[in-house]
């Protein structure tokens, strides 16, 4: 009986080593930047700082803005909406994330925050998983926060905003096909009061990156580059709103 007890205990331990090798393994097998990218941002200058994508702006505002990757997806796929909101004077960050699932390093801005300490003003957003980390965090630290930003994504139910006036900007793709329609609209009660929810017509959720296809997403009719100018342009018109409420 011992014997027996012993060898399903042993089982179990070496299916569970195998269970999380296997993980380890898949989470490795990440998105990388698309060829697009490549020709709109120049990966090789890029700056790498504590493990983060840094854009930083020739004339600083002030203001910053971290973003969390979606899962398995790697920060530099993002490099052309940071670059792109870096020229308007933000300071932008995208960490790498532990395991490239930010669901398992939600505190990741506390690390970027302290270490710029000469930021006003912080913003937080991330595309889909990375979303709802970000909301999550946020909800925990809504005194250094002063907006979130989400991108294909919404808050989970634990982290109900409802009540909060913290700013919010909810960008979804009218043809994503993970983040769909119908899953924005069941989460809108938990955002803020006044948050502002845009549909961009003809995207879906692989091109609130760079990084191709994703499977279980639907195909888009404009081109990634449509999608990422049209995620610039909204999310500048709305951090400029913001800012002048808190002035």
């Amino acid at each position: 009986m011992k014997k027996g007890i012993k060898y399903s205990l042993i089982t179990v331990f070496v299916l569970l080593l195998i269970g999380l090798g296997s993980f380890f393994v898949w989470s490795q097998l990440t998105y990388e930047p698309s060829k697009e990218l490549t020709t709109l941002v120049n990966v090789e200058n890029i700056q790498h700082e504590d493990d983060a994508v840094i854009l930083q702006p020739k004339k600083s505002n002030g203001k910053g803005i971290i973003l969390y990757p979606g899962a398995k997806v790697e920060p530099e796929a993002y490099s052309y909406y940071g670059k792109k909101l870096a020229e308007d004077g933000y300071f932008v960050a995208i960490p790498h994330v532990l395991l490239n699932f930010s669901i398992f390093d939600q505190n990741r801005a506390e690390d970027i925050i302290e270490k710029y300490d000469d930021i006003e003003e912080w913003y937080i957003g991330g595309h889909s998983l990375g979303g709802v980390s970000a909301a999550s965090y946020a909800y925990k630290h809504s005194k250094e926060i002063n907006g979130v930003i989400f991108l294909g994504s919404y808050p989970n139910e634990s982290n109900d905003f409802s009540e909060k006036e913290l700013p919010m900007l909810s960008l979804y793709g009218e043809l994503d096909g993970l983040s769909t329609k119908k899953k924005i609209a069941q989460t809108h009660h938990l955002l803020s009061k006044g948050a502002v929810v845009r549909e961009i017509k003809g995207g879906n959720h692989a091109q609130f990156g760079l990084y191709g296809k994703q499977k279980g997403d639907n195909k888009a009719t404009i081109t990634p580059k449509q999608q990422q100018d049209e995620m610039v342009r909204v999310t500048k018109e709305w951090l400029q709103k913001v800012s002048l409420k808190d002035d």
